[in-house]
């Protein structure tokens, strides 16, 4: 199926987060999250509140960006 049919009968949500099996995928998630945790402890209640909601907002525009670059790459090749 391709990434528009998988769009379009609801296999693909934007708002959910790509995962990939790669292993090196994997290994920087962990050393993003170690440092994520450190930089946590750091911060005041409402530092750790906005810092939160800007990640999420960052890691959904990437992952949205991607879902359309994907698209675009299948019309092309149409």
């Amino acid at each position: 199926m391709s990434v528009l049919e998988d769009f379009w009968y609801g296999n693909i949500e934007p708002s959910e987060y790509d995962t990939s099996s790669a292993k090196e995928y994997k290994e920087a998630l962990q050393r993003i999250s170690r440092n994520e945790e450190s930089l946590q402890d750091t911060l005041t209640d409402s530092q750790r509140k906005l810092f939160s909601q800007d990640m999420a907002e960052c890691l959904l525009f990437q992952n949205s960006f991607r879902l359309g670059a994907r698209m675009m790459l299948e019309i092309m090749h149409e």
